[in-house]
């Protein structure tokens, strides 16, 4: 099928344009209103849970398939360096519809993480307090999109706060599926019955993100006439790890075909899976791809197409050292978790027909407190008064501009279920300095020559390190970073508090023949 309509088409509908514009000037009738292509532009924006940015076709797997998704790409930007505002869900979710860091929403954990006060891991440090929900008057991405006239439209994962704090208190008309909860843990999980509040139960067995891409569709085709805006935050591919039974088996079988096996490397205290070969992470992904396939299919077939944006990144990296470890995102260091580029660096792809051409790569670092802006711009929307925007418009960028020249900063002063410590950072250039909080570490990176942070050049580039350090500390005390503290319950003689035993590895196979003895 077609995506855009044929040159004949289009130049058939031009003249008609034309005959009819005629006709009313001559017979002095008022002015035809605009075309569709005139009215702002349509926005359909997709935000993976959890996905690495290795894990698509168009970024260089060979074991998952995403076609959908690998198309998007031809027909737009594929951005190489986009990251992601933080290397955990919440904060990010946060900074994209504020378009502010997560320092100034104090949300810098996934909600539900323990605050200092509920602390009971044996680490050195105590977590920084976080905020645990959106205020109810942050000026929100929905809420300045309907302010200019778009019908809003949330279907998937929310964990932006309890009942009350939902999307349809943050300028959404419509909320499927949106509550506090961080996965689809309700019900049979991925499949009906959800258990979910805003989410009516299918047939038993309904397959979630086909549901959610179907109920996205259906909002389309009620607002073709008028300018939407629909969001949809997978649940996919978060855990539980839990695929189609078709699907995990067709992956079972390329597995086997492609004699793929696992590999396991290292990261800290925490094995890392090196290989994609999970069947059933592989059999999410193509669910996920599948589901974007059902939106765009709607845009194609009711025309809307080419005055639509399209956007599609994640919320993190890549799960790759803990709970159920189920991809890898070589050649990117670490994943989910960590301040390393495999936590934070991630798939993005923008197609606007008109604006972006086909094919584009643009390595232009970005941040996702940039989608704000670039979508107000795109709208021709204006920010709430006295909002602060922290993030940078892309337009240009994606008309084939300059890169911005300014650094992209993160603070997580947490610890994490993946294994990763408190930490901070800040990318200039190629350049990436980390600082890690326990033991006031500092290491940098050139992450364009070395995009694996192979090699430490902290030791070789002090004037680097310390420029680097002056300019995250500025940034610190702009938006009121909070920092971890000395945990006085910490017992340097017992287990630390981020090692993690792997199932399945040597040391959980001993560790469970010790027991039986």
């Amino acid at each position: 099928m077609n995506r855009f309509p044929s040159l004949r088409t289009k130049l058939a509908g031009f003249s008609v344009a034309i005959c009819v514009t005629l006709a009313g000037m001559l017979s002095g009738a008022a002015p035809l209103p605009a075309a569709v292509n005139q009215r702002p532009p349509n926005i359909v924006f997709f935000l993976a849970d959890d996905l690495g940015r290795q894990d698509l076709g168009a970024y260089g797997s060979t074991f998952y398939e995403t076609p959908h998704l690998d198309r998007l790409a031809r027909e737009g930007a594929k951005f190489t360096d986009a990251y992601a505002a933080c290397p955990v869900c919440s904060p990010t979710r946060a900074s994209i519809l504020s378009g502010q860091w997560p320092q100034r929403s104090g949300i810098t954990d996934y909600i539900g993480a323990p605050q200092p006060k509920d602390w009971k891991r044996n680490t050195k440090l105590l977590p920084a307090a976080y905020t645990d929900r959106l205020a109810l008057d942050s000026p929100t991405l929905a809420k300045s999109l309907k302010a200019a006239g778009y019908a809003t439209f949330f279907a998937g994962k929310w964990h932006l706060g309890p009942e009350g704090w939902w999307p349809e208190n943050q300028g959404f008309d419509h909320n499927l599926g949106g509550i506090d909860r961080g996965g689809p843990y309700g019900g049979d999980k991925y499949f009906s019955p959800y258990g979910n509040p805003r989410l009516a139960d299918g047939p038993p067995g309904e397959h979630l993100p086909d549901r959610l891409a179907t109920e996205a569709a259906k909002f389309i085709a009620v607002n073709r006439d008028r300018p939407f805006f629909a969001y949809f935050p997978f649940y996919s591919v978060h855990t539980p790890l839990m695929a189609r039974p078709d699907l995990k088996k067709k992956y079972e079988e390329k597995r086997a075909r492609l004699g793929l096996t696992e590999k396991w490397g290292r990261e800290g205290e925490r094995d890392v899976r090196l290989t994609q070969e999970h069947a059933v992470y592989a059999g999410m992904v193509e669910a996920m791809d599948l589901a974007v396939g059902k939106v765009l299919a709607q845009l194609d077939a009711l025309g809307l197409a080419e005055n639509t944006i399209v956007i599609f990144t994640s919320d993190n990296g890549g799960l790759s050292t803990s709970e159920g470890w189920p991809t890898s995102n070589l050649p990117l260091r670490g994943g989910k978790g960590w301040m390393y580029e495999g936590g934070i660096r991630e798939p993005l792809l923008v197609r606007w027909p008109g604006t972006v051409p086909p094919g584009s790569v643009l390595a232009a670092p970005v941040t996702s407190p940039d989608f704000f802006p670039t979508l107000l711009e795109a709208a021709g929307a204006k920010p709430a008064p006295g909002q602060i925007l922290d993030g940078l418009s892309l337009v240009p960028v994606l008309r084939g501009g300059a890169a911005p020249d300014r650094a992209i900063f993160w603070q997580y002063p947490h610890y994490g279920n993946q294994g990763g410590a408190p930490a901070a950072a800040v990318r200039r250039g190629p350049w990436k300095l980390i600082h890690w909080f326990e033991d006031d570490r500092f290491e940098l990176y050139n992450v364009v020559a070395d995009l694996a942070e192979a090699t430490d050049l902290a030791a070789r580039e002090p004037a680097r390190v310390a420029a680097l350090r002056s300019e995250l500390a500025a940034w610190q005390r702009t938006v009121g970073a909070k920092f971890p503290a000395t945990n006085p319950a910490y017992d340097v003689t017992k287990p630390n508090g981020r090692a993690s035993i792997r199932p399945g590895s040597p040391e959980s196979n001993a560790q469970k023949a010790k027991q039986k003895k």
